[in-house]
Order: C-alpha cells, then sequence, then structure tokens
C-alpha cells in the first residue's frame, strides 16, 4: 500500500469517526449529570431516517440536520421526563425507545428507501488542506467532520475547566451537595440530557446525508452504532478527550478490516467486518476488570516483586462512572 493511499485511509478513518463522536460525547454529557440514556442506537438509525425524509422533502441539507438535532432531542427529553419526574427505570425506559425508535424507522422510512437526497460535500479549508500530510488528514473534510474536531476541546474545556462544568459534574457525583449550594439539579439534569440527546441525534444525518448517503433500511449499517457509542462512552472515563480517542480507534480497527482483508484469504471477509465489535467489547472489559474483587484477591496473592507493576497496571486501567448515576435525585 503506498503512503498516498495510506493517507487517504487514515484521513477517511477520522470523517467516519465524526458521527461517533458526536454520539459518545453527547452520552458523555447526559450521564455526567446522572442520567443514562440507552435509546442511543434507536436515535441514531430514526434521525437518520427522519433527516434524509426532511432532506428529500425539502432539498434542505440544514433542515435535514436540524431535524436529527430535534429527533435526538425530543427522545432525550422523554428518557429525562420518564426518570426525572416519573422516577421510571432510565436502563429500562432508554432500552424500550431504543427499540422502539429502531423499528419506527424502519417502519416510515419504507417511502425513502433507494431515494436519492441532497449530500453535504466536501470543504477543504483554503491553504490548510494543501499542507502535506496534516491538510489531508485534518483540513479536507466536509463542515460537520470539522465540528466534531471542535467538539472535542470545547466539551472536554467545558466539563473540566468551567464552573457551569464544575456543576455539571457536582450534578452527576454528588447531587445533594449541588444542590445544597443552590443548583437545581432536576432542571439542569433536564437541559444536559437534552443537550446530550441533540449531539447524539446529529449523528444520524452524518451518514444519511454525508458519509453514506441515502436511507436503504435495515442494510444501512446503522443498527449496533449506538451501542458502540456508549461503550465508548464508559471506554473513555467520560472524559471527551478519551471517547473521542475510544471512536477513532474503533473506525481504525474497521478500516484495518477492510485494508487486510485481501492479505488474509483465509479468514472469511464477514469475520473481519464485526471484529472491531467484539474488539470494543473486550477492551470495555478489560477496562473495567480491575473494579472486581477477585482481581485485588488475585493481586494480593502476587509474588511482592510483581505485585506494584500490576497494581499500577489496574489503576491506569480502572474507570469509575459519576457517583449518581442512574438515580433519581429526590429533594428532602
Amino acid at each position: 500500500m503506498t503512503g498516498e493511499a495510506i493517507l487517504a485511509g487514515l484521513s477517511g478513518v477520522l470523517a467516519a469517526s465524526g458521527p461517533l463522536v458526536f454520539a459518545a460525547i453527547g452520552e458523555t454529557i447526559s450521564e455526567r449529570a446522572g442520567v443514562i440514556n440507552l435509546s442511543a442506537n434507536g436515535v441514531i438509525v430514526l434521525s437518520a431516517m427522519g433527516s434524509f425524509a426532511v432532506g428529500v422533502a425539502t432539498g434542505s441539507l440544514l433542515l435535514g440536520f436540524l431535524t436529527g438535532l430535534l429527533i435526538g432531542a425530543l427522545v432525550a427529553l422523554v428518557v429525562a421526563f420518564g426518570n426525572i419526574t416519573l422516577r421510571q427505570s432510565q436502563v429500562a425506559l432508554g432500552f424500550v425507545l431504543a427499540l422502539v425508535c429502531r423499528d419506527l424507522a424502519y417502519f416510515l422510512g419504507n417511502p425513502f428507501m433507494g431515494a436519492s437526497g441532497p449530500r453535504l460535500s466536501s470543504l477543504p479549508i483554503p491553504g490548510l488542506s494543501r499542507i502535506p500530510v496534516v491538510g489531508q488528514l485534518f483540513f479536507a473534510h466536509n463542515l460537520l467532520t470539522y465540528l466534531s474536531f471542535l467538539l472535542v476541546p470545547v466539551a472536554w474545556y467545558f466539563i473540566f475547566r468551567t464552573r457551569q462544568g464544575l456543576v455539571l459534574r457536582a450534578v452527576g457525583e454528588r447531587p445533594a451537595a449541588a444542590f445544597a449550594r443552590g443548583a437545581n439539579v432536576n432542571r439542569l439534569r433536564y437541559l444536559y440530557t437534552v443537550l446530550g440527546g441533540a449531539l447524539v441525534g446529529l449523528a444520524g444525518p452524518m451518514f444519511s446525508l454525508s458519509m453514506k448517503a441515502g436511507w436503504k433500511g435495515t442494510i444501512s449499517g446503522l443498527d449496533g452504532i449506538g451501542w458502540i457509542a456508549l461503550a465508548i462512552t464508559i471506554f473513555g472515563a467520560w472524559s471527551p478527550l478519551k471517547v473521542a480517542l475510544g471512536a477513532y480507534l474503533f473506525g481504525l480497527l474497521q478500516w484495518l478490516g477492510v485494508v487486510l482483508q485481501p492479505h488474509l484469504s483465509g479468514i472469511p471477509s464477514q469475520v473481519l467486518q464485526v471484529a472491531p465489535f467484539p474488539l470494543m467489547i473486550l477492551t470495555l472489559l478489560l477496562v473495567n476488570i480491575g473494579n472486581a474483587e477477585w482481581v485485588e484477591r488475585i493481586l494480593a496473592g502476587l509474588p511482592p516483586r510483581i505485585r506494584p507493576a500490576a497494581a499500577g497496571l489496574l489503576r491506569a486501567t480502572r474507570v469509575s462512572p459519576p457517583g449518581a448515576l442512574g438515580v433519581p435525585f429526590e429533594r428532602d
């Protein structure tokens, strides 16, 4: 493979990972506020269909992308209302919505199967796109991919370097303490759940109006992306920088599956296509294994010379969710 082909492939990885970046960071914001939104998978499928349908009907890319934002926000609002106001299980409600949204997309999307619609074109940045290597990697994409690049540092700065971000983390970690200091916990949970849901909803039109323009129903290849976004959120320890790294890693694994397929003729192509999914699940297990009690017992039984290194490795990979994640806040 030539250097030019490798550069083109890596540039494609960055572009293809954009929807995952939006979805995983949106979920990160929701969970930082203490609300688990398991509807992400269905939302991505439904917003992809809805955005494409609006794009076909109106010919407007802007309205298509706004439709994706709106669908994500409305479904997240249902999740927030069910948990925060009605005190229902976030997990059960989110899982049911994921299934309902997915099936609704397949049902309502039948008239748009195979239709042609608008597509977001590339927008190389003058001057910067001509820089060797860097220009092709980062400055020859479409507007939404640039926004996915920008979203990562903006979200990190907001969460970890602003007062509002501190309040957001407090609402998800210790809501009673945040309430005692004047924060309206439930109102903020509504706000950040809807905001996170809107970002998840934007992932759909990035597929149907950009990367994989069009709507092909069950063979669109979108079912499962939302679950990967949820896994990446945990993999990234609810930090936008690490979450983005997980999204790009998944995109890289998918690209490698395509690149290596001609050289591994003895392995069925289907194995390489689905390999990134179990690899991400395995990585997720390794990231969380350090929290298990039996691991601590094994660690205690290791020879003294090996124990510090093993303990350090476990500490480096261990992640802890927000303290009040999934727990409704009740004002005393």
